[in-house]
């Protein structure tokens, strides 16, 4: 049996994690850790265990997410190859072959059901749910506007799946951090989309920036935002967090308006820097200031 070289192994691993684009696993894992954080803290700051959780967690993460890409690169690989910003994506341009991304939708699957099982029978009861709702998104652009909110959700449900992980049960005042996650995911991703303005008119696609045009969806992704930073201070009071995490809700609503005045009806070249650039700053520095504060409750006692 012959085996590829090393050099074409290597190109295939780069190849595979620009196609479910792994950079951007910075957006919601730091939100899970929270989640995972304040379930630790609700737990008396007990550390039994709390370090493999923690791992598992993280490989569940990135199990479900590439598990979510792939699939979304499945699904839309003949969209994307209409589409002049993404047709030279690895599946529509071929650098990638659709039976190795199934293989590898395949293995991503298991090691997410597998981290889940690690976790528990209640996280590896809901697995299958999870990995229901991050694979329906992909569907969701052909059908209705909401895909947006579908995506948002599908990052959301991490923090309360990582409270489940560690506390072994669901609080109902951490569903504000997958509110707040939902939000801030939509509100983003409806910016994104509006660059794929015409094409999505074109093609009949559902995205919000067709439906409603550039102007009226940069107005919902400002509404969605504005109610993510409600559903933080919702979070932060009901948990009876300190000045660190109120301080991180006032971060991210400076970096929130700073995003928006990135991006204008009249001039999107800035897009990039918005997603990309202003979201990963929003979920790490979110996750320092609320992890700061659950450390400085913890090291009082």
């Amino acid at each position: 049996m012959s085996t590829l070289p090393a050099s074409t192994l290597w190109r295939r691993f780069v190849l595979t994690l620009e196609m479910i684009k792994f950079e951007h696993s910075v957006f919601a894992l730091p939100f899970a850790l929270t989640g995972a954080l304040l379930a630790w803290r609700d737990l008396a700051y007990s550390t039994q265990g709390l370090g493999l959780r923690l791992l598992c967690i993280v490989i569940a993460m990135v199990g479900a997410r590439s598990a979510a890409m792939t699939f979304n690169r499945l699904v839309d690989a003949d969209i994307d190859s209409r589409n002049p910003r993404t047709r030279l994506r690895q599946l529509p341009a071929g650098t990638l072959s659709k039976g190795f991304a199934w293989a590898f939708l395949t293995g991503s699957c298991l090691i997410f059901v597998l981290a889940a099982a690690a976790l528990g029978p209640l996280c590896l009861k809901l697995s299958p749910v999870a990995l229901g709702v991050v694979l329906f998104y992909s569907w969701t652009k052909r059908f209705t506007s909401l895909s947006h909110l579908v995506l948002g959700f599908a990052l959301g449900i991490a923090p309360s799946a990582a409270w489940i992980a560690v506390r072994g049960s669901l609080d109902w005042r951490i569903v504000w951090l997958t509110a707040a996650v939902t939000l801030w995911t939509a509100g983003f991703d409806i910016i994104y989309a509006c660059q794929d303005y015409e094409f999505d008119q074109r093609e009949g696609l559902f995205s919000l920036p067709a439906r409603l045009g550039i102007p009226g969806a940069l107005w919902v992704a400002r509404l969605f935002h504005l109610s993510m930073l409600a559903s933080l201070a919702a979070l932060a009071f009901s948990l009876g967090l300190g000045p660190s995490a109120w301080l991180g809700v006032a971060v991210v609503a400076g970096l929130i308006v700073w995003e928006h005045r990135l991006v204008h009806p009249g001039d999107l070249s800035r897009i990039d820097a918005a997603f990309f650039t202003m979201n990963g700053n929003i979920s790490v520095l979110f996750f320092a200031f609320w992890a700061v504060d659950i450390l400085l409750q913890w090291r009082r006692l």
